[in-house]
């Protein structure tokens, strides 16, 4: 009994799924982080602006959830179309997630990173939706991703709004 399950869990391709996600954090914070004390803080936020120790936390589970849903669809993956589809919805969405910081933080353009972040939340519905049709468990660790965002837009859209 035990054997099967160690089989049914495979600790190289988690962590490799572990590893793509928080890469992409870690870069993305390389932009974040620098703007932190400087231009974040002197613009314009609204009163629901959650304290700045909060983000790296938020981002982390939120990486660590995203990884652990990819790893359960991967080892159910299979050679049909639509895998290759929600495969590819899934990267669009890991790059959206990446280039908000950079349009964000790194290039200030707080209009632009709304549009991203609103793109990032339709392919994170997208996702999902089409990872739990391979694992509902993979689904509803994308949940509180869907949730932060769109906490997120609200507050990029607030910002927004402040600072034109």
């Amino acid at each position: 009994m035990l054997h099967s399950q160690a089989k049914k869990f495979q600790l190289i391709p988690f962590i490799i799924s572990l590893t793509i996600t928080l890469v992409i954090g870690f870069v993305a914070s390389v932009f974040t982080r620098p703007e932190i004390p400087t231009w974040y803080q002197a613009i314009h936020k609204p009163s629901f602006t959650p304290p700045s120790w909060l983000f790296p936390i938020a981002w982390t589970s939120m990486y660590i959830m995203i990884a652990t849903a990819a790893y359960l669809v991967w080892k159910r993956r299979n050679r049909t179309a639509f895998y290759s589809f929600t495969r590819g919805i899934y990267f669009v969405q890991l790059l959206l997630n990446f280039s908000w910081s950079i349009v964000f933080f790194g290039m200030h353009q707080i209009l632009g990173a709304l549009v991203i972040i609103l793109l990032l939340w339709v392919f994170i519905i997208f996702n999902l939706y089409n990872f739990s049709k391979f694992s509902r468990a993979a689904g509803w660790l994308f949940l509180p991703y869907l949730l932060w965002v769109s906490y997120a837009s609200v507050l990029n859209f607030s910002i927004y709004m402040l600072n034109r």
